[in-house]
């Protein structure tokens, strides 16, 4: 059964933490140590509130993180983001850009996708200039992190682009190559984070 035949019949379902849990333990049930795997699990409080696919990006945004004028101010490091924005594509990564016009004022949006942006322009633009927000795809941000392009050290909000699905509906984690680089960045660093405390998860 092809995912897309599945998925035309079934109401669409917001993502919720423990989806996102469950798709960890899987990924690396089979391999993994139960320690290991107990290093990967997230408590709730990793999680900001997910969308119950009632809002739209600002709205949602703007429930999850009401002190963003104060957040965006205090901003001050180079190479570093306060809300990093995952999807699957560059095309989502401009749609989301644009649909979150009424949430982000004035803040500057960096694009972190592959698609006729070289990496090192983008590590220029984050060593020059002081960037709030970036949106992109897993595997240009988890380059530019090991890169040292981009430092997580002042991140506050992790989204990921959860339930929207493309035109074959697809969600991103329906994706094998777009799961596999995202699960693969939480657990480099944004899950390490998350444990700590300095990063909030939001599912969209």
């Amino acid at each position: 059964k092809k995912i897309s035949d599945i998925l035309e019949k079934s109401a669409p379902k917001p993502g919720v933490p423990a989806d996102l849990q469950n798709l960890l333990s899987q990924h690396f049930g089979e391999n993994r140590s139960v320690i290991e795997i107990e290093e990967l699990k997230l408590s709730d409080s990793c999680f900001l509130p997910a969308n119950d696919l009632t809002h739209s990006f600002s709205s949602y945004l703007k429930e999850i993180c009401p002190k963003w004028a104060k957040l965006r101010k205090n901003h001050k490091e180079k190479k570093s983001v306060v809300m990093l924005v995952i999807c699957s594509s560059a095309l989502r990564s401009l749609e989301l850009i644009k649909s979150m016009t009424a949430f982000k004022g004035d803040c500057r949006v960096l694009k972190l996708f592959a698609k006729h942006i070289k990496i090192k322009e983008q590590m220029n633009m984050l060593e020059k200039g002081m960037f709030h927000i970036g949106v992109g795809t897993p595997g240009r941000v988890k380059a530019l992190v090991e890169q040292d392009g981009l430092c997580l050290n002042s991140t506050k909000y992790m989204i990921l682009d959860w339930n929207w699905r493309d035109q074959k509906l697809r969600r991103m984690m329906d994706i094998p190559e777009i799961k596999k680089e995202t699960i693969d960045l939480l657990e480099m660093c944004i899950i390490k984070l998350c444990r700590e405390g300095s990063v909030k998860l939001g599912l969209f």
